[in-house]
């Protein structure tokens, strides 16, 4: 469903009432998860946007965003998880295990054939036609797809394992995965009755050089216009839990270290909690929602190749986390509306800030980091100019300009300076008034005026030059070069207007600032 790139509708932070019901319907699509479960998944105060988008093939999908990732998709009133949330909550749905050589068709759009399941000794999980089920690849717990039982498990059984068994939805790497933070799955070893030995179970699938060889050219159905066009991304990218090496896996903990899982992540929170508040949060920046601080400032501290998971660590959620940095009074938290906590005061001088060394960035993440979405943004520098019309064309020929030349403000002031004092025009007796020859009256006096006025002041002559000059401005964007354009700089104009039922905003003039 999400091989292709899809097209954003709508993204909305989500209303009191939408978060109580979409509680709601996961206790009752997932009640395994349990009340603590769904409050980790849902959580209560922190920010929850809803994203409604429109796939590559039409469909209205809604996606309810949290922490910068997506966690639920809901099509057609049903509600699904995504491989995010499945990788904290691998045993949600039944689980069927496939070939690491198959995720790459799966990722290109196709379906999942019987051939490519692995056979466990205690048999494939009990399932019926339209159950949602997560698949995992050899050696690695982490669900890497989801799709929908195209077959209850005894017509797969019947069938010999031949014939289309699951409808994916959406997997590892497609484009629903690309608008999280795309992290790799962790590595969750298999249970125990996952590690068959597949020559000598009754039952099993053996494991024949010649089928794993067939696995490169399964007919996957459904998915073969889409193989063509990722076969080539899809090709370069390997799947870290589908390695024989269980160390691979952005926060695996590494077996010769005596910190559990969950103290490094709440060593690497803090870490990063300290780095954010050093070098990116600023005293202008109070009040700061907490919510824009994790997202904007916490993560992005997060060294190169590290993932940082509050569910993981001994907080669970980041409310906990910054209560208890505001009692050993390194912050302030208050909720300054209803549901809404801001951070409204940071000490800077205290021990753990001061003392907290700032990790040097590597090579990579600097390269990395050009392109990226941390690059401060540059506004453009905007000048008005002024062009020389037909009519004062005499005025700005001695100084080498031309009809159609662009000026500055201040290179017409020094013009019209120079040509007055050039001319012999500043007033003997009272040097702030300018006598006006004939070609500053045709320049600057209006028909009316040409028998009657002789001098003028140097402001209104200045001011009078520039209003009779066309107007231009110019806009230059930091590193390219400068855009000028004739006419008037007509501001952004933004308006709220109602159409039928809703209110929308109106944004117009912000393609003259080439954005």
């Amino acid at each position: 469903m999400f091989a292709k790139a899809f097209r954003v509708k709508s993204n909305t932070a989500i209303k009191g009432s939408d978060r109580r019901k979409l509680r709601a319907d996961v206790v009752a699509a997932f009640p395994s998860l349990g009340t603590d479960g769904v409050s980790q998944l849902v959580p209560g105060k922190e920010e929850l946007n809803i994203v409604k988008l429109y796939a590559h093939r039409g469909d209205a999908v809604t996606v309810y965003v949290s922490g910068g990732n997506p966690i639920l998709f809901e099509l057609e009133k049903n509600l699904y998880p995504t491989v995010y949330t499945l990788w904290s909550y691998p045993d949600l749905l039944p689980t069927f295990t496939t070939w690491p050589l198959v995720l790459e068709k799966l990722v290109g759009g196709a379906d999942l054939m019987l051939p490519g399941l692995v056979v466990p000794p205690a048999g494939l999980p009990q399932v019926q036609k339209g159950d949602l089920c997560a698949i995992v690849l050899m050696g690695n717990r982490a669900p890497v797809a989801i799709g929908v039982a195209a077959m209850s498990t005894s017509e797969m059984l019947a069938s010999g394992l031949k014939g289309r068994g699951f409808s994916v939805l959406h997997t590892y790497q497609d484009h629903l995965w690309r608008s999280g933070d795309k992290s790799s799955p962790p590595f969750l070893a298999p249970l125990a009755l996952d590690h068959p030995d597949l020559s000598e179970e009754k039952g099993s699938v053996p494991e024949d050089p010649a089928m794993q060889e067939d696995m490169r050219h399964l007919a996957l159905e459904g998915g073969e216009e889409e193989i063509g066009e990722n076969q080539q991304t899809c090709g370069k990218k390997t799947l870290p839990g589908a390695s024989e090496d269980p160390s691979v896996g952005g926060l695996n903990p590494d077996p010769t270290d005596s910190k559990t899982l969950q103290e490094q992540m709440d060593e690497l929170l803090q870490r990063c909690f300290l780095h954010a508040l050093k070098c990116r949060v600023k005293k202008a920046d109070l009040p700061l929602l907490t919510s824009t601080f994790l997202g904007s400032h916490v993560f992005s501290c997060c060294p190169e190749g590290r993932q940082l998971d509050i569910k993981k660590s001994s907080y669970k959620k980041l409310s906990k986390f910054l209560q208890q940095m505001q009692q050993e009074q390194i912050i302030q938290v208050k909720e300054l509306s209803k549901g809404v906590e801001s951070i409204v005061a940071v000490d800077w001088k205290h021990p753990r800030i001061t003392s907290f060394v700032i990790p040097e960035p590597s090579p990579t993440s600097q390269t990395v980091q050009e392109g990226s979405r941390e690059q401060p943004y540059h506004p453009p520098d905007i000048k008005p100019l002024y062009c020389v019309p037909a009519s004062m064309t005499l005025l700005f020929q001695e100084s080498g300009h031309k009809k159609g030349s662009v000026l500055e403000g201040g290179e017409v002031r020094m013009i019209v300076i120079n040509y007055a004092k050039k001319n012999d025009l500043v007033d003997a007796d009272n040097k702030n008034l300018v006598k006006l020859d004939p070609i500053l009256s045709d320049c600057v006096l209006e028909k009316s005026e040409q028998h009657t006025v002789v001098k003028l002041p140097w402001d209104s002559l200045l001011t009078r030059c520039l209003g009779k000059l066309q107007p231009a401005y110019q806009v230059a964007f930091p590193g390219q070069e400068p855009i000028v354009k004739k006419g008037k700089i007509c501001p952004v104009d933004i308006t709220l207007a109602q159409r039928a039922s809703n209110k929308k905003n109106y944004v117009t003039g912000f393609h003259l600032f080439f954005i």
